[in-house]
């Protein structure tokens, strides 16, 4: 029989951050990453935050009570991490590199203070940078969670207005437009694949 097609190409692992204003579709888009290449590896973001109903603990994120979360810090177990909206988050270094030593390309989900990080302990790696179609739609996004009171609402929205002004830290920009989530999927799929045929591959170094 002959090989898989994924057997016949030896290639370097990619550090894939995916990050992008509050509410603009992050997990979404990184739930159907997940599906429709399996070949990814996704590494869950760390918080000091208790979880939301239904959320699960090593599968949508760790969830540190934030006095472990600082002897974490302090023991220099992160590859970035940082205070957002009051709470602590970051990535393990340990949930990384055990992918890139397996050789898999390794999907990081972002906030846009946490990719800046990223890149400078990372200059290799890839930076996709999620959008909204255009201001109104990021605001009624927001607005239809309703998980916030109107004070925190307002801080998110000035918050995700400024974020959408850091585009051009990053390698590539790609609309979520609301219903057309697919799009964006098959979209950031392509430029993965593309990296892979670049004449200078990325190394990833942290």
């Amino acid at each position: 029989m002959p090989e898989a097609e994924e057997d016949c190409q030896t290639q370097s692992p990619l550090l894939i951050v995916i990050s992008g204003p509050s509410g603009v579709g992050k997990d979404s888009v990184i739930r159907r990453l997940r599906e429709k290449d399996p070949s990814l590896a996704f590494v869950v973001t760390a918080a000091s935050r208790e979880p939301r109903p239904g959320e699960v603990h090593g599968e949508d994120y760790y969830f540190f009570p934030p006095d472990e979360f600082q002897q974490r810090i302090d023991a220099g177990e992160f590859l970035e991490n940082a205070v957002v909206y009051g709470e602590l988050k970051g990535i393990l270094k340990k949930e990384v590199q055990k992918w890139i030593d397996t050789g898999r390309d390794v999907v990081l989900r972002l906030d846009v203070q946490g990719a800046a990080t990223i890149r400078k302990k990372a200059p290799a790696a890839l930076m996709i940078f999620l959008t909204p179609e255009n201001d109104d739609e990021l605001v009624a996004r927001l607005t239809a969670r309703k998980t916030e009171t109107p004070e925190e609402l307002r801080v998110r929205i000035e918050t995700a207005r400024q974020e959408m002004e850091r585009v051009n830290e990053f390698d590539y920009r790609v609309v979520n437009r609301e219903g057309c989530m697919e799009d964006a999927v098959d979209a950031i799929l392509a430029i993965i694949k593309a990296e892979h045929h670049a004449v200078n591959p990325r190394k990833v170094e942290f």
